[in-house]
């Protein structure tokens, strides 16, 4: 279906989600948000989508946050009700079974920020800029900031941006693990593609496992994570694509999965 803030398109099991409201440098809105949920929705579904790739319309912004005119109406029921929402949103695309990876491309500030921290994997421009300055506002990080942040990068290093809510370059996020990877920007879409395709072409019930332990195992201690390793190992030894995965390698030819 179309949608009024962001486009979204499938090739070859890659799907690409930009948000477009360049006029606002892609700021998050209650519409993008809701959109955002009606398209991830949607791509839990999806069989024909693999990977996903998420990113920002224009050269300047991947998203520059919250939108500012929506965060002043706030109160206190209001405000909470307002951050249980993208926190349910950026739940829905940290869960959804299925690697994203987040194309920064330029401004990843606020709202924008904790959307990247949601993703997977998250590759940046040469001219991204990286931040969480709510506390300038007099607020704090409502959308899983204070959450994701310290657990990506480890929770002195994130309170050091928490706290100051200095912007930094893609150079010093890719120092402390923010980003994964810095590629020249007009590279950045080709290298996300790149990466999307190959890993779309693995069977997609081992990626959506692989996803599924080690989320559940960053939260439990390492003997249940291992449990829970064993129980999935053995879930996927039983699909078709296991099958078709060992008769290729033992016939030397190219693996065809279709997620069964």
């Amino acid at each position: 279906m179309p949608y009024e803030t962001l486009t979204y398109a499938v090739e070859q099991h890659v799907a690409t989600i930009t948000l477009n409201r360049p006029e606002v440098l892609n700021a998050l809105n209650a519409l993008v948000f809701d959109e955002l949920e009606d398209n991830f929705t949607d791509i839990d579904r999806n069989e024909a989508v693999r990977v996903l790739l998420i990113t920002g319309a224009g050269p300047k912004s991947f998203a520059a946050g919250a939108d500012i005119n929506e965060l002043a109406r706030t109160t206190a029921a209001t405000g909470e009700q307002m951050s249980l929402r993208g926190q349910s949103v950026f739940s829905l695309v940290e869960n959804c079974g299925k690697p994203v990876i987040a194309l920064i491309n330029g401004f990843a500030l606020g709202g924008g920020c904790e959307l990247a921290l949601a993703c997977t994997m998250r590759l940046a421009s040469e001219t991204a800029r990286l931040g969480q300055p709510e506390i300038k506002l007099g607020i704090l990080p409502g959308y899983g900031g204070t959450q994701r942040l310290p657990r990506l990068i480890g929770a002195s290093r994130a309170l050091r941006l928490l706290l100051t809510g200095d912007m930094i370059s893609a150079e010093e996020a890719l120092r402390i693990g923010l980003v994964d990877e810095i590629h020249p920007a007009a590279e950045l879409l080709a290298k996300g593609h790149a990466l999307a395709k190959q890993i779309a072409t693995a069977a997609p019930l081992a990626i959506s496992g692989t996803l599924e332990a080690v989320h559940r195992g960053a939260h439990i201690h390492l003997h249940e994570g291992l449990r829970v390793e064993a129980e999935l190992f053995g879930q996927l030894c039983e699909t078709e694509d296991k099958a078709e995965g060992a008769a290729a390698f033992l016939a030397k030819r190219p693996a065809h999965f279709i997620g069964r």
